[in-house]
């Protein structure tokens, strides 16, 4: 079975050779790249986050195998669901879904359910496969939908997925999709958004949270990377770094209303 691709030709390039030519002004082939356990990328159309997103992944080690989560904006399906069965296609060819890792997370991750229906017309974590795909010869991945839930259930699902990762013993890179702060001007969603990175840098996914909700910050996968800091610090994580941050309005020239974006590497 194949998940065919849903923002194909809107979020990005709907021909290989023009997404190639897309993802290569995004991208650069660096040396020195750093051993990710956790990222945090964007999930906009690529002509907003795609310099983000591209900087992110050219700056973490590619790995064989990578866990995506990304929030539910359907609201359809599970709320915690996981494709454990289907490949997922994108103009540049299909990504096989790791289906011993993907079990492995069910076994120790209670709350995650095996589910297509909130993966049909999600985006969050399909514009994630091209840059992948394009840094990387072969790799698979476990695509997980999260829907916002106490820091409690969102902390146990992390070191649920950190479990997963070492009774398999795998090298492993667990990709949080996620934009920040939407539709403010420039300098309230910079502000809101730096707090929110401080959070992350601090790998406090309790902190996060905490400043998500009292400031009121309208990014929309904070559930995905609690979940992924979590899994991160399970994992053995000791540091992160920014990489980069940028607005909507460096591409649209409106500073009025933006939406942020923010590429964080844990390590």
């Amino acid at each position: 079975m194949i998940r065919r691709p849903v923002v194909s030709g809107r979020f990005y390039a709907e021909k290989k050779s023009l997404l190639r030519r897309e993802i290569g002004g995004y991208t650069r082939r660096k040396k020195d790249r750093i051993n990710a356990l956790g990222v945090v990328s964007p999930h906009a159309g690529y002509v907003y986050s795609g310099s983000v997103a591209g900087e992110v992944f050219s700056s973490a080690k590619p790995k064989p195998a990578y866990v995506i989560i990304g929030p539910n904006h359907t609201g359809f399906g599970k709320p915690f669901g996981l494709d454990v069965e289907r490949a997922w296609e994108t103009p540049l060819g299909e990504v096989k879904t790791d289906r011993e890792l993907a079990e492995a997370i069910l076994r120790n991750c209670r709350h995650i359910e095996p589910d297509e229906v909130c993966h049909n017309y999600e985006h969050s974590i399909e514009v994630q496969l091209p840059f992948l795909q394009y840094l990387n010869k072969v790799f698979t991945f476990v695509p997980i939908t999260i829907s916002p839930a106490s820091a409690e259930i969102l902390e146990k699902i992390g070191s649920g997925i950190a479990g997963a990762v070492k009774e398999l013993k795998r090298d492993v890179t667990v990709i949080a999709s996620s934009d920040m702060t939407h539709y403010e001007p420039k300098e309230s969603a910079e502000k809101k958004d730096r707090m929110v990175i401080e959070k992350m840098l601090a790998l406090d996914a309790a902190g996060m949270l905490d400043v998500v909700d009292r400031e009121d910050v309208s990014m929309c996968g904070f559930a995905p990377t609690a979940v992924m800091l979590s899994a991160a610090i399970g994992l053995g994580a000791k540091s992160a770094k920014l990489i980069k941050y940028g607005t909507s309005g460096d591409a649209s020239g409106d500073y009025s209303a933006v939406v942020g974006y923010a590429g964080v590497i844990i390590y």
